[in-house]
């Protein structure tokens, strides 16, 4: 490579980044990190995030196979989302990301939209 030719970005972890980087994606994977829940539950548990937004989140989080969601018979039928093998093997990668940033960010940094939810 000569020094003036250009770099390619990684076209993998652009991909990752541009998927997990939406806003509450990550949030909700970390979040479904301590069991199967249902949508409501969900709201209660990510502040800030609209029923829409939650909906349209966890339908792209299941399209790409990282949430499987469940339908239990009724009645009421209830409907519950748990992290699916390829969600939950990203979990390493959040918890890191999650320390890193306690001990990088202070406090008082500006958060980008997409909430500062604890991961």
């Amino acid at each position: 490579m000569t020094e003036h030719e250009p770099r390619a970005c990684n076209a993998a972890l652009t991909r990752a980044f541009g998927f997990l980087g939406k806003r509450w994606n990550g949030v909700l994977l970390a979040t479904l990190a301590a069991g199967p829940m249902g949508f409501a539950e969900l709201k209660r548990a990510v502040t800030g995030i609209s029923d829409s937004m939650l909906s349209d989140r966890l339908s792209e989080l299941s399209h790409a196979g990282l949430v499987e969601r469940q339908v239990e018979p009724g009645p009421p039928v209830a409907v519950s989302y748990r992290l699916a093998d390829s969600g939950a093997a990203l979990l390493p990668a959040l918890e890191a990301l999650t320390s890193w940033a306690e001990n990088n960010l202070p406090g008082d940094c500006p958060v980008a939209a997409g909430g500062d939810a604890p991961v």
